[in-house]
C-alpha cells in the first residue's frame, strides 16, 4: 500500500493538529502523575476520558482532511487508485468505530 508523502491532506491544519497532539500528550503525562500520586480512581478515569476525547478529535480532523483531499482527488481521477483510497478510508473509519 503506497502512501503519498509529497502533499498530505492535513497540510493546512498541521499546526492545529500538532497543538492538539501536544495537549493530549500533556494530558497523558498528567495521568501518569495522578497514578504516581495515588489520585482517586474516578478522578483519573475522568482525565482518561478527556485524553481519549482529545485523540478522537485529532483522528476525526485527520479523517476529514483525508476524505476532502486524498480521497476526493483519487475519486476525481477514477480507476483502481480511487477504489483503493475509498477502501483505505472505509478501513480507517472501521478502526475508529471499533476503538
Amino acid at each position: 500500500m503506497a502512501h503519498e508523502t509529497a502533499h498530505v491532506g492535513y497540510v493546512g491544519d498541521k499546526e492545529q493538529i500538532i497543538k492538539r497532539l501536544k495537549r493530549a500528550e500533556g494530558q497523558v503525562r498528567g495521568l501518569q502523575r495522578m497514578v504516581e500520586d495515588d489520585t482517586y480512581c474516578i478522578d483519573i478515569l475522568t482525565q482518561v476520558s478527556a485524553a481519549t476525547k482529545a485523540l478522537e478529535t485529532v483522528a476525526l480532523q485527520l479523517l476529514d482532511d483525508h476524505l476532502a483531499h486524498c480521497v476526493a482527488d483519487a475519486v476525481a481521477q477514477g480507476g483502481a487508485a480511487a477504489d483503493e483510497k475509498v477502501r483505505e478510508a472505509s478501513a480507517a473509519i472501521a478502526r475508529l468505530v471499533r476503538s
